[in-house]
């Protein structure tokens, strides 16, 4: 009686202890299945705004910079997401950026200064693509379902963009491009080399996304693209010699444009400012401030055509996103 006894005891604490630990390896492997993050896609088209920075756009003037020639972008991307933190994604970037010398120096308080007299201007449409990391300050859950409904991101990678400054030509109404009209002289002796039309850039910054239902979410983003090109405007060095541009009356033109009574893009008579400007910079009253201009060499050959070489041009893309998350798995339906 007593060894059935000690049998029943023994039985039951074996019973108990198998009961405890099938639950402990229940819940390790319910900790485990919820710690497993599942890999998945998202595909998003953008839409937003395109900025530039260089030598028609100083950085010394960062407001007036980005909000007085702001142009558009588009963009679409492929995003895979490898961990709850770290994701990468290839894009690619079709935006249009612009800068204009009357533009951002026409108040009364910039007339006077020598980028008004230098009355350049230019546009350029980029084809960027890139290859950027990001990393998720806000982490994914296990699945792309469980995602959290608001998250922060940051991102940085590498671009290659294509890009073809223009300018307007004011007579005609044509958009001309200006790489191959070498208005700095490039290509002739004494001169740098023409400039390459596609160049690498780095692109960083930053992204929130908010969580629209289990496959859409919505992004916006704000990222800034450091160049290695200051000819994003066409414009870097020194005004070349007219005699270069005996057989490109257009390269002529384009490549000095001070002594244009009017402003190319907006059409505005600058005769006015350019008195104040010549008599600020050379005390001289003039009724002919074009000509008063060239007298005192104004954008002679040799002076300087650019604000400073040493400083390469950038451009920031805005941008909002759609994006469509792929499913990761497919379920295969039962058999019967």
């Amino acid at each position: 009686m007593l060894k059935y006894f000690g049998l029943r005891r023994v039985s039951g604490a074996f019973a108990l202890v198998l009961t405890f630990g099938l639950l402990g390896l229940h819940e390790q492997a319910d900790a485990q299945s919820r710690g497993i993050f599942v890999p998945y896609s998202t595909v998003g088209f953008g839409l937003g705004t395109a900025n530039y920075y260089g030598d028609l756009a100083p950085y010394r003037t960062p407001l007036a910079s980005t909000f007085k020639m702001m142009r558009w972008s588009i963009g679409g991307n492929y995003t895979r997401h490898f961990t709850p933190r770290l994701a990468a994604r290839a894009s690619f970037t079709y935006a249009r950026i612009a800068g204009d010398d009357y533009i951002m120096n026409k108040s009364s308080k910039r007339e006077t200064n020598i980028f008004y007299a230098r009355n350049l201007s230019f546009r350029n449409d980029l084809k960027e693509f890139s290859i950027q990391g990001i990393y998720k300050l806000t982490p994914d859950n296990r699945s792309y379902d469980r995602r959290p409904q608001v998250g922060v991101y940051l991102f940085a990678g590498l671009a290659l963009t294509a890009h073809n400054p223009k300018a307007l030509d004011s007579l005609k109404g044509d958009w001309v491009k200006l790489q191959a009209l070498g208005t700095e002289g490039q290509g002739n002796a004494g001169y740098e080399k023409p400039y390459s039309l596609v160049q690498f850039a780095i692109p960083f910054g930053i992204g929130a996304r908010y969580k629209i239902n289990s496959r859409f979410d919505i992004s916006a983003e704000l990222g800034f693209r450091k160049t290695f090109t200051d000819y994003l405007d066409d414009v870097h060095g020194n005004y070349a010699d007219p005699a270069l541009f005996t057989d490109s009356p257009a390269a002529n033109k384009l490549s000095n444009r001070s002594g244009e009574q009017f402003a190319v893009r907006k059409g505005a008579d600058r005769t006015e400012a350019l008195k104040k400007f010549v008599q600020v910079n050379y005390n001289i009253d003039s009724s002919d401030p074009i000509t008063t201009m060239k007298e005192q060499g104004f954008a002679a050959p040799g002076t300087a055509r650019g604000n400073s070489p040493t400083q390469k041009d950038a451009y920031l893309i805005g941008m909002i996103h759609i994006n469509y998350i792929i499913p990761s798995q497919i379920k295969c339906p039962p058999l019967r």
